[in-house]
């Protein structure tokens, strides 16, 4: 399969051109390194503005999108030990969260002295909603660029309750841990509005709605509560604009107690439901669905093309997978990319 000479992206992702040389457009229109680093020490700079402003208020300052996952355990640390914040954790329960990473979540909230709440949907409705999102075109082409149409619905659901914690309780700063290749650089530090989580909250029910109706109402900020709230919170997402290395981090999350699990896929320190994600999209769209957050990693230095490649050869576990397939009730189908 021919692929970037640059960075990962495969002749089957949407839309890619190369050029002469065997370069995307992508990594065409990357900015220099310099023009890079400026950009990130100015979000760190308004972060930091942030932060300082956070720490005067009463109550917590920093609602934090939590997988157990090595990423969003050291923006935990980040958060509470580096900017002093007052942390509030949550997790999104899916059904698939790892043993090894419930156990690392326990011990990383007793060292780290931090507030965690746990919330678990009903798993009949979340079934329901992951079949779905393998079996229709419950998002379009563009939402599949960067992930599943199963971490497409799973990240609605964690969105949502996260939200709708933080205006409840006016936290200020809502932060997740996506690494430099998940997220824009440019949305990296977000001042939201009522009008933007309207916007964003009517994409994110739709497609669940379309298969359960009402029942994830709950999760979602109701629309008096977007009416009646007199600040909305921020969007942060440090990893995006702080230098550092996975090494660094997984270092600093050890001395906190976390271990790497054995049970989940090479791209999840988390989720048992990600390996059979990727697996399925990439039977169903052709290439793998971090492969664009790979190459954006390779783009920006954190990673080498041939880490990158090696990640994305390595496959989930066959019993993991078979595990998850079981607990969804489904079956290949005799036709490729399908399941019953």
């Amino acid at each position: 399969m021919k692929r970037c000479t640059r960075c990962v992206l495969p002749e089957t992702f949407p839309g890619i051109q190369f050029d002469g040389n065997g370069m995307c457009q992508y990594c065409r229109r990357t900015p220099p390194p310099e023009q890079r680093a400026r950009q990130r020490a100015r979000l760190r700079e308004r972060f930091e503005e942030l932060a300082d402003r956070t720490r005067a208020r009463p109550g917590f300052h920093a609602l934090m999108g939590w997988s157990g996952g090595k990423d969003s355990t050291y923006t935990l640390w980040l958060l509470k030990e580096r900017y002093g914040l007052r942390v509030l954790a949550f997790t999104f329960d899916n059904g698939f969260v790892s043993p090894a990473a419930f156990k690392n979540m326990r011990v990383v909230a007793e060292n780290l002295k931090i507030d965690h709440i746990i919330v678990k949907p009903p798993f009949e409705m979340l079934r329901k909603i992951f079949v779905a999102s393998i079996r229709s075109d419950m998002y379009p082409l563009r939402a599949l660029e960067r992930a599943s149409g199963v971490c497409n619905a799973c990240m609605s659901l964690a969105k949502g309750i996260g939200l709708r914690m933080a205006l409840t309780r006016a936290i200020p700063l809502v932060v997740y841990g996506w690494s430099p290749g998940q997220i824009p650089l440019a949305s990296a530090v977000l001042r939201t509005n009522r009008r933007m989580l309207e916007a964003f909250l009517e994409t994110a029910r739709m497609p669940l709605e379309s298969v359960v109706g009402k029942q994830t109402a709950p999760y979602f900020p109701p629309e008096r509560l977007l009416k009646t709230v007199e600040s909305f919170p921020y969007l942060v997402s440090p990893l995006a604009f702080i230098e550092y290395t996975e090494e660094e981090a997984i270092r600093r999350i050890r001395q906190l107690g976390w271990e790497s699990p054995k049970d989940t896929d090479p791209n999840s320190t988390n989720c048992l439901l990600n390996g059979f994600a990727c697996r399925v999209h990439q039977e169903q769209m052709g290439f793998h669905p971090y492969v664009m957050e790979l190459a954006g990693l390779v783009r920006e230095g954190y990673m080498t093309r041939e880490e990158a490649l090696a990640r994305l050869e390595e496959e989930a576990a066959p019993e993991v997978v078979a595990a998850v397939m079981a607990k969804l009730r489904l079956v290949p189908a005799l036709r490729g990319g399908t399941y019953l």
